[in-house]
């Protein structure tokens, strides 16, 4: 079965400026999103979805295809990651290609890696498994939280039956990290399509590959976090 995966990577941003071409430690940002998935050799494709040549270029020298530029609609703030995925899909199809599978990789999540990438696609190839979504544990337990009012009493968190027990205690909750989506190429086209609905399983990353690059402070964590490890190899 044939797949392709789509990185999509607009220009601008509204918090850090061009966050998915910044420099991180000597290499572009979408570097590390398209290292991972061409080393995965899960993919038939790896391409990136921009409505910027300067992108473009970038990412080719990076080694991904970018064989067209975006629409103005998907260029747009109203369209969404999906709206992406379809123009990718008719894009390719009127070139002749068709694809089974098609993984979405967030380049703003760089430090997903290459087994992570082949891990998710692995759980395809379980009976009944339609479409795969990576998650993390949240990194604060969830029963812990609670609302304020405008007094900033802290009654609803006394009240808690969940205050008093020890975080080993408590169930564990997920989210998604938005690393990794790997859907049905044909059921995607549907706009009305669910993938949560229909037989979407989990692929549990730890919170260390799940960092998602957003604003300064997770790019000063991002480069510490690089530079450590960097260290800790030559040592």
């Amino acid at each position: 079965m044939k797949t392709i995966a789509i990185i999509p990577a607009r220009s601008g941003s509204k918090g850090l400026k061009n966050k998915n071409i910044i420099d991180v430690c000597g290499r572009p940002l979408i570097d590390y999103t398209i290292k991972a998935a061409l080393r995965s050799a899960c993919f038939d494709t790896v391409m990136v979805s921009t409505d910027s040549e300067e992108y473009a270029h970038i990412s080719q020298a990076c080694g991904a295809d970018v064989p067209f530029l975006r629409s103005e609609f998907t260029a747009s703030d109203i369209a969404g990651t999906w709206d992406v995925v379809r123009e990718v899909l008719i894009n390719y199809q009127n070139m002749g290609q068709t694809f089974a599978y098609v993984a979405v990789l967030q380049p703003t999540s760089p430090l997903r890696s290459a087994a992570d990438i082949k891990g998710a696609y692995n759980m395809l190839r379980k009976e009944g498994v339609s479409n795969v979504v990576s998650v993390t544990n949240t990194a604060h337990p969830v029963q812990w939280c609670f609302t304020l009012d405008h007094t900033l009493s802290l009654k609803n968190y006394a009240d808690s039956p969940y205050v008093a027990m020890r975080r080993q205690e408590l169930e564990p909750f997920y989210q998604e990290n938005g690393a990794i989506y790997i859907v049905n190429a044909e059921k995607i086209m549907d706009k009305n399509y669910n993938i949560y609905k229909d037989q979407c399983y989990a692929f549990i990353m730890p919170r260390e590959r799940s960092i998602d690059i957003d604003e300064e402070i997770d790019l000063i964590v991002l480069k510490a976090m690089i530079q450590s490890s960097r260290s800790c190899e030559e040592e």
